[in-house]
């Protein structure tokens, strides 16, 4: 038993100690020695280790392999390392992630709701609720599949407010052109939200006066109005004073650049297309 220890940082120095006699402290002190199997992560090895610990209180006396992982334990030792490595260690897939956000915006955007708290400080002070399960027999952190993590996630949550999600916070909308565009969502570095953002060829909207909003009504869309040939011309979060105001210059430039896209004086009344026109017309 040491009583006096000089530390240093790349080594130790044992200044005094004396013998100690393990049969004696068995039997006067029989209580203060356990075994149990323990589950950690490594994080040099990236992997689990799994052993049989006997301990003095909390001094280890012997560790051996055990060979196989207690499915239990492993899924607790996983959720320590997620805990230690940050959610980024997680398998995101940018449908998921951009779902959550979408959650995050609408917890702010519509209260009422009564939507989770999927911050990463929250998320990360309820690992065990939502992610420990899981991981139920696994282990390693790459088994975790991406459609596992998104029900661990989406599954706190009741299936018509799930549906309720889709509808208020879309990840598509129609446009005039027929088609459907996709629309990104993102956090501000405070983790409030950035406005959503519509990126959509300039003539696919045509016909439309006012910005699409979303969120029950509640939220514009920002506008990134595109060139035919998918380049930004002009972002707003104001449609109608776009075409009042500003079009008409953006056509001026536009139509000798790309002569065979429509560039109609009245974009209130024109067609709205994602095509070019014929050759020849």
């Amino acid at each position: 038993m040491a009583s006096a220890l000089r530390l240093e940082p790349k080594d130790a120095l044992l200044l005094r100690a004396a013998p100690v006699d393990e049969a004696v402290l068995r039997r006067e002190f029989a209580a203060h020695f356990s075994e149990a199997d323990e589950v950690r992560w490594d994080a040099g090895r990236r992997a689990l280790v799994s052993e049989r610990i006997a301990r003095f209180d909390g001094i280890v006396l012997a560790a051996n392999s055990t060979g196989r992982v207690d499915p239990a334990l492993a899924a607790r030792a996983l959720t320590d390392a997620v805990r230690d490595l940050g959610l980024a260690v997680l398998p995101w897939s940018e449908p998921l992630a951009q779902w959550r956000i979408r959650v995050q915006c609408l917890r702010t955007w519509l209260p009422e709701l009564g939507l989770p708290d999927l911050s990463d400080a929250a998320l990360l002070a309820t690992l065990e609720d939502w992610l420990t399960p899981a991981f139920a027999g696994k282990t390693r952190l790459d088994a975790l599949a991406v459609e596992e993590l998104g029900e661990a996630l989406k599954g706190r949550l009741a299936w018509a407010l799930r549906q309720r999600i889709d509808a208020l916070a879309p990840t598509r909308i129609a446009v005039p052109s027929g088609l459907q565009r996709g629309i990104a969502y993102a956090l501000e570095a405070d983790g409030t939200p950035a406005p959503p953002v519509l990126a959509v060829k300039l003539q696919e909207l045509f016909g439309l006066a006012d910005t699409p909003r979303i969120a029950d009504g509640r939220v514009p869309l920002t506008l990134h109005l595109l060139s035919p040939a998918g380049r930004p011309l002009q972002v707003t979060a104001d449609l109608r004073g776009f075409w009042e105001r500003t079009y008409p210059e953006v056509r001026k430039e536009m139509k000798g650049r790309y002569p065979r896209h429509p560039w109609p004086d009245d974009p209130w009344s024109a067609t709205a297309t994602h095509r070019a026109k014929p050759r020849g017309t």
